[in-house]
């Protein structure tokens, strides 16, 4: 009896001492998911743009319509199989998915690194950038920690009974689906983006003195026109070894410009206003000393009208109680923007930029910016904002 017990020790020991590294990748794999997920779900419109640009790439624009959709779906399922796993909830469906997810997300980064088509891949989100060479390797690791998951899938055993998996399983998809949901109709819960509450747009549009510049090499095509020889050489080779001094060596064509090295990059570097003529106004608005309002509707196609009617409306009792300044940025064409203005009757001040920098300011269309000294005081989603009362007793009543 005593050599019985004996061994059946020994047998749970080996048996623990032999999981503890497939429970090192479960927990691995699972929070690494839940998190990837959840920084994703936390901006899922900006999710949405990155995979515009994914279906530019591969010629599939008519999915464009679906990105926001996708990209709920997508952030949800990532938490869902990072926490189904850890938990142990359908193991042989679960690794099959996280395979197949893995595979999928190791496609795009590579193709996205070896063919430099886009240059961030949107892995968590604008929180952590990664290049896309950084997000392959991350993918490759992952790659590997499934796969041991996934062939030894029969050894992980579930933490909650059978009878309570549906509920756990029901309770995830809820809270993972209602995650996205929340964020694209109130705003990411914490703001990563570089005209966040408190940033000053013209300081982070600034290159500070002596800041390091982005380093380049020069790859120039020689040819020899006594023999007809030709050969490659950088610029620092060229000057190196005194070809240039052979008057037989002649350069061919335009030298090849490369990034070496990354030099210092403003946070926000492709932001110009201007009006309906093309004068530039940048430095107007952004100067403003005055609490001011920005509305930004980027696509007026696309636009909430009943919103933007709700704001047109606080502008006009800013504007004629407050004298504030009331501006609309738009990245519409003058024409489009003054038909649309004068279909809806805006007392705005209409004004363009590019439409990735508008995306950029406020994840709604129309979003809505409180301005102050190039200061962002505050800014919100349509959904949000509030109304007349409540904004002149937070900002404009004196105390």
């Amino acid at each position: 009896m005593e050599t019985l017990t004996h061994n059946n020790t020994q047998n749970r020991t080996a048996s623990a001492s032999g999981n503890w590294w497939i429970w090192f990748c479960r927990l691995a794999v699972g929070l690494l998911f839940i998190f990837s997920g959840l920084i994703k779900a936390n901006d899922p419109l900006g999710f949405s743009y990155k995979l515009e640009e994914y279906f530019e790439v591969f010629h599939v624009t008519f999915l464009n319509d679906l990105a926001l959709s996708m990209s709920v779906i997508l952030c949800a399922l990532e938490m869902i199989l990072g926490f189904a796993l850890i938990i142990g909830i359908r193991i042989n469906s679960v690794t099959w998915g996280l395979l197949l997810l893995i595979i999928f997300f190791g496609f795009l980064t590579f193709y996205s690194a070896f063919f430099k088509v886009v240059q961030t891949c949107g892995c968590f989100g604008d929180a952590i950038p990664l290049t896309p060479w950084q997000s392959f390797g991350k993918d490759m690791v992952l790659l590997a920690l499934v796969l041991v998951l996934f062939f030894n899938r029969n050894r992980m055993l579930p933490l909650v009974s059978p009878v309570a998996e549906m509920r756990w399983l029901v309770a995830a998809v809820v809270i993972a689906l209602g995650i996205g949901l929340y964020t694209y109709n109130f705003l990411p819960v914490i703001d990563f983006l570089p005209y966040k509450i408190g940033a000053n747009i013209p300081d982070e549009m600034k290159t500070p003195p002596g800041a390091t510049p982005d380093e380049y090499e020069l790859t120039y095509q020689l040819k020899n026109k006594a023999n007809g020889q030709t050969k490659s050489m950088s610029d620092k080779e060229y000057l190196k070894t005194g070809i240039w001094k052979d008057a037989n060596w002649v350069i061919q064509g335009d030298p090849e410009r490369r990034l070496v090295k990354k030099g210092f990059e403003p946070k926000i570097r492709d932001l110009g206003i201007q009006d309906g003529q093309g004068n530039d106004y940048t430095q107007e608005l952004l100067g403003n000393p005055f609490y001011n309002l920005m509305v930004v509707a980027y696509d007026l196609k696309h636009t909430n009208e009943a919103a933007l009617n709700r704001l047109n409306a606080l502008a006009i009792n800013l504007t004629q109680n407050y004298n504030m300044r009331t501006v609309m940025l738009t990245s519409a064409s003058p024409a489009d923007a003054a038909a649309f203005s004068k279909a809806h009757h805006l007392a705005f001040e209409i004004y363009h930029a590019d439409g990735v920098p508008l995306k950029t300011m406020v994840r709604a269309n129309p979003g809505v910016l409180l301005l102050k000294n190039g200061t962002v005081i505050n800014k919100w989603h349509y959904h949000t904002m509030p109304d007349y009362d409540a904004l002149v007793k937070k900002y404009l009543q004196k105390p």
